[in-house]
């Protein structure tokens, strides 16, 4: 396995966060120690929690992307204490290369010399979360389209504020801490020498003004919990694990940044009768001795009404037929799967005299000795 973090998860470099942690949870199901028979499972399963760890990190992730596998590793290594001369330390001498600086060490440092700081970061307009939601459906749903109801909880701007945070009649006051710039700033000594670091000011919030008195509704955050109904459209052949992205429906962005999304992953339920294998789908029919030895047309259930099957004369029992087009239609609108039908042969349990008889004759007729135990016999080898 690579060391490169989206190497080890198997995604590309502008995978979304999504797209990260579905790799992982198939990753990590792979290589867990307790069900994986590799020897290296369990060196394995920590390098894709730490690769998870990293890349669903927007922070993390953007400082690795900017300084390479590499130098990640080992700034991570000297930030978190380690980094004496016998331990891998760059810069030589022992301690941390990037003490003393406000416990961000490498993040912050490399925040700064990259992206002009946090606090510029967190002023730029930010997506708003991605609510996640799930739901359960039947066969018949994910064989005929369906339209479901999702309720879902996320925050939301404060309808009594704005978002804004405060009553409009508030008295607004420079901020103490910061001048009103809405950023603190201070420098500090590196090892690439003395760098500038721009932080957000915690007062504020980055605004430069501080409230005389909060909203009532949002005690001064802008948002709120709210839950509310999505109608989400499951078009026909979906199928099980399958997600449903609604693009704005999620959590509203910061400074002007659009809404998150919402995801809606489908559970399709086990069927009764029919099992699924992509778009193909699968039965068991019974048919008598008579109808296997001569042949018959035997009427098969399919999600869409009763099906014709030609059974020919000497069928086996386990033989399987096709019925074309009967399976779950292509997501793409475009045809669909087949039914496969496995017929098994029912010997009766309970024979009448005439039945007996006409066996008895059967068996004669083949050259075979009639003995107690030959419907047995029969019944065993059909």
């Amino acid at each position: 396995m690579s060391e490169d973090f989206y190497d080890v998860l198997g995604v590309s470099r502008d995978a979304s966060k999504d797209e990260i942690k579905n790799a992982y949870r198939k990753k990590a199901a792979k290589y867990h120690p307790d069900v994986s028979d590799e020897d290296d499972a369990e060196e394995k399963f920590k390098k894709v929690q730490k690769a998870k760890e990293v890349l669903t990190d927007d922070e993390k992730r953007q400082m690795y992307d900017q300084v390479g596998h590499e130098r990640f590793k080992q700034a991570q290594k000297h930030g978190a204490g380690g980094g004496g001369r016998g331990q891998g330390n760059p810069f030589g001498g022992g301690g941390n290369p990037f003490g003393g600086m406000g416990g961000g060490g490498f993040e912050d440092l490399f925040n700064n010399l990259f992206n002009g700081g946090r606090g510029q970061q967190r002023n730029r307009p930010q997506q708003g979360r991605d609510v996640a939601q799930r739901i359960t459906i039947d066969l018949e749903d994910a064989y005929n389209g369906i339209e479901r109801d999702v309720t879902i909880r996320r925050r939301e701007v404060c309808p009594e504020c704005d978002g804004a945070g405060h009553p409009d009649d508030a008295d607004v006051n420079t901020c103490s801490e910061c001048g009103g710039s809405g950023q603190q700033t201070t420098v500090q000594q590196t090892p690439f020498g003395r760098v500038q670091q721009t932080t957000t000011c915690r007062a504020c919030g980055g605004e430069g003004e501080t409230y005389s008195e909060d909203c009532s509704e949002c005690r001064g955050s802008g948002r709120v919990r709210r839950t509310r109904d999505v109608t989400i459209t499951i078009p026909a052949g979906f199928r099980d694990g399958q997600r449903l992205r609604y693009r704005g429906e999620g959590e509203p962005g910061e400074n002007g940044g659009p809404n998150g999304d919402l995801f809606v992953e489908v559970t399709v339920r086990d069927h009764e009768e029919f099992d699924r294998e992509g778009d193909d789908l699968y039965y068991t029919h019974p048919i008598s001795f008579p109808q296997a030895v001569f042949g018959a047309t035997v009427e098969v259930p399919t999600l869409d009404g009763e099906e014709d099957l030609k059974v020919p004369a000497g069928t086996q029992s386990g033989s399987t037929f096709t019925i074309s087009g009967a399976g779950m239609p292509h997501l793409d609108g475009r045809g669909s799967g087949d039914l496969h039908v496995e017929v098994h042969v029912v010997t009766p349990e309970d024979l009448n005299k005439e039945q007996r008889e006409a066996l008895k004759t059967f068996a004669e007729a083949g050259g075979e000795e009639v003995k107690e135990g030959l419907f047995q016999k029969l019944k065993n080898s059909l």
